[in-house]
Order: structure tokens, then C-alpha cells, then sequence
């Protein structure tokens, strides 16, 4: 299948053009991150953190600064500057210069004008253009689908839900009021005008997933939000932009998960528990309710409080 366009990019845009004193004249392809890249693309390298994707980028130019450009192939060229992610909000702006606001799709038509096979709609659905549904889906009433969305088969979609930016598997259940795909919280403080970060990524959710009521999944900025099959999410969670989660996952009411971490699979967390942003989680972890996750946690590990620290230690401090 091949995969939506969700923004629309400007063509041939030199490098030189975004940044007038690198000297070359080489059209870049797209802006992606350092794992992804490929020859003719640029990305960004602003932390440590990301040190072993930097050293394997495919990449021709990165965006990264005077004390992590060591780290890039010699094959990279290097481009320095003092903040990373701003020159990454101005490049991606100009690239993708509809993706810092998320401006109502003009094609929705009610279902009442399009016929699809083998889906059943509620009323007062609208439907953007390119949509494609799989058969044996029941759309809920008053549900937004934007444009060039993608669901599979034998999907259920409730009442006042809306998607846009977004690729649904198979078997999959979204129940009512949730909103998938909207634009994340970013931007990088300026003083009395902020400076927006275009989101220009999607929402990827995997077959049997189920999302109760009332969830909010924010799209990636560059990469992709992601959720693994056979994950479940309990009313009112809430997913920040390119946050990875695994497969076979049990996520209660209230959880939130703050920018770029990722979640292993078969990992369980109680409700109102808070993920801090860019943190690893591993397999088989459980994360106790109310627990707020600050850091790294490795595979097969039993946490709680805040900070969330081993639960017999959390035991041993609470009978103090």
C-alpha cells in the first residue's frame, strides 16, 4: 500500500537556501531523524542522548552543535549551530510551511455524498478526501475522518472522534471523544512571540489496539507516534508527539507520556502515573499508579512514587 501524503513539502530546496553558508548546492530530500536518513536527507543531532543513531546516520547534512559533531560518519556534513531544535523549527517551517497550525480540512463531505463499501456510518459524519476504510468498520455519529486517513478492517470508531494524520490496522477500537492526530505541544520560547514547531509527523496505530474515551494522541513532530498491537489505553490518557508504544501493553485512566520516550512491550502502568519526555522504558515493566518516571527504567522492572523508584524500596521508605 502506498502511504499517505499527509503535508504538503516544498520541492527542490537547496541546503545553501536554508543555510546560506554551508557551501554546497545539494538539494536535500526530506528532514528526518538521525535513525531514519538516508543519502540526500538532513537531520538533527542535539543530545548525547541519541549518541549511537548519530554515529550509524546515513544523513548528508546535520543540524548539531560544536561539542556533538565528533559523533557524526565523516560522509555527514556538519552543520553548526548554538540551538539545534530552533534551526530545526525554522528549516521544517520553511519546508512544510502548513504544519505549525492545524487548519481545518476544507474537503470533509458528508458520507451522505460518498459511498464506501461494506462501512457503516452514524450520522453527521464527515469525510475528508483520499480516506480509505476497510470493510466491516462502523463509523460513530459526528466523527471527523480528515483527509487521506487510513483505517482497516473490522474497525470500530466512536461518536465525536477525530482523526486526522493517522494510519489505523486492523481490529481496531476507538471509542467516544478521543482525537488522534492533532498537533503536539512544541514550540521554542522567544520573547513575546514563540516560535511554533511544525508537527509533520503521523500517528501510527497497529492492529487490535483499543483506545477508550476521551484520549489524546498527538502526531509526531519528525518522527512517527506509535502504537504497538494488542495495547490497550483506559479513558483520558494522553500520548505526546513521537512517543513510541510497545506491544501488549496495559495503560490505565489519566496516564501521561511527555515527548519522544519509549515504552517496551507488555508494560503496565497505573493510572494517573506521568512519563517523563525522551525516557526508555523496557520490556515487562510495571509502573505503579500516581508514580511519576523521571528516568531510564531497564526491561523486567517494578516501580512506584515520585520519584518512581524499585517497589520493595518504595515499601521500605513508605513504612518509615
Amino acid at each position: 500500500m502506498k502511504l499517505p501524503v499527509f503535508f504538503k513539502k516544498e520541492k527542490s530546496i537547496s541546503i545553501n537556501r536554508l543555510f546560506p553558508k554551508v557551501k554546497s548546492n545539494t538539494k536535500i530530500n526530506n528532514v528526518v531523524t538521525l535513525s531514519k536518513s538516508k543519502k540526500f536527507d538532513l537531520t538533527f543531532f542535539d543530545s548525547i542522548k541519541y549518541k549511537s543513531f548519530a554515529l550509524n546516520t546515513k544523513a548528508s547534512f546535520c543540524i548539531t552543535t560544536e561539542k556533538l559533531e565528533k559523533f557524526l560518519p565523516t560522509h555527514t556534513q556538519k552543520i553548526i549551530v548554538k540551538k539545534v531544535l530552533f534551526e530545526l523549527a525554522k528549516v521544517l517551517k520553511i519546508l512544510y510551511p502548513s504544519a505549525d497550525i492545524d487548519y481545518p480540512d476544507t474537503s470533509l463531505k458528508s458520507v451522505t455524498r460518498i459511498k464506501i463499501k461494506g462501512v457503516k456510518f452514524g450520522n453527521n459524519v464527515l469525510v475528508g478526501k483520499n480516506v480509505k476504510i476497510g470493510t466491516n468498520t462502523v463509523i460513530g455519529s459526528n466523527s471527523i475522518i480528515e483527509h487521506d486517513v487510513v483505517i482497516g478492517k473490522s474497525c470500530v470508531v466512536g461518536s465525536n472522534v477525530v482523526l486526522k494524520n493517522t494510519i489505523i490496522g486492523n481490529n481496531v477500537v476507538i471509542q467516544d471523544g478521543t482525537k488522534i492526530g492533532l498537533k503536539g505541544f512544541g514550540f521554542i520560547p522567544i520573547k513575546e512571540n514563540n516560535f511554533k514547531f511544525p508537527h509533520i509527523g503521523r500517528v501510527i496505530i497497529n492492529d487490535n489496539v483499543e483506545i477508550a474515551s476521551g484520549c489524546t494522541i498527538d502526531r509526531g513532530s519528525v518522527d512517527d507516534t506509535e502504537i504497538g498491537t494488542n495495547t490497550y489505553l483506559d479513558n483520558q490518557v494522553h500520548v505526546a508527539h513521537n512517543v513510541k508504544i510497545g506491544s501488549n501493553c496495559m495503560i490505565a485512566g489519566q496516564v501521561g507520556f511527555a515527548g519522544s520516550s519509549s515504552i517496551g512491550n507488555n508494560v503496565s502502568i497505573g493510572g494517573q502515573a506521568g512519563i517523563s519526555g525522551h525516557l526508555s522504558i523496557g520490556n515487562n515493566v510495571k509502573i505503579g499508579g500516581g508514580s511519576g518516571v523521571v528516568k531510564d527504567i531497564e526491561d523486567n522492572q517494578v516501580v512506584m512514587g515520585y520519584p518512581a523508584v524499585p517497589f520493595k524500596e518504595f515499601i521500605k521508605n513508605w513504612k518509615k
